[in-house]
């Protein structure tokens, strides 16, 4: 009998050795014949802050919605590779976004959960005082218009003595920042390119969908006893959807699922068409955005927005996540249904939303149990990796073979499928090999 762990590393695998290219030689073969990512990539300390470093502070990270930000000094305070950042708009209606420390002696400025920067859109440190307008520009120390200054102390709170100090100097810190539909993305990466380059053809697929228009309506958040990258690989397949989830197979079929995803840093499927809602429920419930045609009237489209976001887009509302790795077996998703305004122009949407967000978060947990238990079994020093089933899990193989090529140092942008919709049950004649890595 064979060893199926042959060519596998032992466990534990020293985290040295994790920028090895040759570490990842299984990972790196035609999904066909593939081996999954490393076990030791989803319970080792070392290796999620190498992702930190070279996955999450590099590239672009979906981090919340636009419509979040929607007005100059409105902001979002979210962590990108541990490092918490401001997202804001200024005056003039342009994103930007800024480390959260204070130039002077480094305190964070803003809170989590903060949803302005504060009084007179500025954002001021707790500690000292300094303030910054929403260009991130240094207004300088207590003294200025607001400060609180008590009357008649103002001399004692002028910089102007100090030597070789230029509040010009002093700005907040930058953080890269733009948008794609509903999306607000950020990239620590001082040169992270464009955007759009990263997307690949994402904006040409959704073209039809309007989503810039599309606007939040519920939120949950949860917390997932498992590594990031679980949570994601479990979203990009559906060959658990039998056994895990017996109510949205009733409106998304096993049979009707599509590869959908061409060049950009993303995985993608379908299911066409959407079923309608059975007696657990569904994705039905609101009306569907006008001007649809074709199969985007009548298709789900789900994408894994890389590194760690997923994005569930309907004919008449869309569901994301987006998640945060807080530690190797520990993650923090934020869920959010969002609704054009074609789809709420309807008496009974809220009733409507009501019941697409119980809906999802049934099927979300029943997910986090899953993946939980995945993490439980993946932590067993026995288990040195599986094998892909080729056909449901190469958007697995793509995703994974993206994170091996951050955490080796190399960017690339991997290819598309031939076809914009893939069938993943051809027939059985005039079936086609199985793509290559990352294809």
């Amino acid at each position: 009998m064979s060893d199926p762990h042959a060519g596998l590393p032992a466990r534990p695998v020293d985290p040295a050795r994790f920028t090895d290219e040759s570490l990842y030689a299984a990972t790196r073969l035609p999904v066909e014949s593939a081996a999954t990512l490393l076990p030791d990539a989803y319970t080792s300390p070392e290796f999620l802050a190498l992702e930190q470093e070279r996955v999450f502070a590099t590239g672009w990270v979906a981090v919340g919605c636009t419509a979040d930000v929607a007005a100059p000094g409105a902001c979002l305070v979210v962590e990108v590779a541990g490092r918490s950042v401001i997202v804001t708009r200024n005056r003039d209606g342009a994103l930007r976004a800024f480390h959260n420390v204070c130039r002077h002696r480094a305190t964070a400025l803003l809170p989590p959960g903060a949803g302005h920067v504060g009084r007179g859109d500025r954002i001021r440190c707790p500690y000292h005082s300094w303030a910054y307008d929403l260009d991130g520009a240094c207004l300088g120390t207590p003294l200025f218009e607001g400060s609180d200054v008590p009357a008649g102390q103002e001399p004692v709170f002028d910089t102007a003595p100090a030597r070789a100090f230029d509040r010009a100097d002093h700005g907040l810190l930058p953080v890269a920042v733009d948008s794609w539909g509903f999306l607000l993305v950020v990239s620590l990466d001082p040169d992270p390119g464009p955007l759009v380059e990263q997307l690949g053809d994402l904006p040409q697929r959704f073209a039809s969908y309007d989503l810039e228009r599309w606007v939040p309506q519920r939120r949950r958040t949860y917390e997932v006893a498992a590594n990031w990258k679980l949570v994601g690989e479990n979203f990009m397949e559906y060959y658990h959807l039998p056994w895990v989830h017996p109510e949205l197979s009733r409106v998304s079929r096993f049979s009707d699922h599509y590869r959908w995803q061409g060049p950009g840093m993303y995985t993608g499927m379908c299911t066409t068409p959407v079923s309608r809602n059975s007696d657990a429920g569904g994705w039905d419930g609101l009306r569907p955005v006008g001007g649809l045609t074709g199969e985007d009237a009548d298709s789900g489209r789900f994408v894994w927005l890389f590194p760690s976001t997923a994005l569930s887009v309907l004919p008449n509302h869309a569901f994301v996540l987006f998640t945060r790795p807080a530690a190797p077996g520990r993650t923090v998703e934020t869920a959010v249904l969002l609704a054009h305004p074609d789809s709420l122009d309807d008496p009974d949407h809220e009733a409507g939303l009501d019941a697409l967000a119980e809906f999802w978060d049934l099927v979300n947990r029943q997910d986090l149990e899953i993946v939980e238990r995945v993490q439980q079994g993946i932590a067993n020093p026995a288990y040195r990796g599986g094998r892909l089933c080729y056909r449901f899990e190469e958007p697995l193989h793509r995703f994974q073979n993206m994170v091996v090529d951050r955490v080796v140092g190399r960017h690339r942008i991997p290819p598309g499928d031939e076809t914009r919709t893939a069938r993943m049950f051809p027939d059985p004649v005039s079936a086609s090999p199985a793509p290559g890595p990352g294809g």
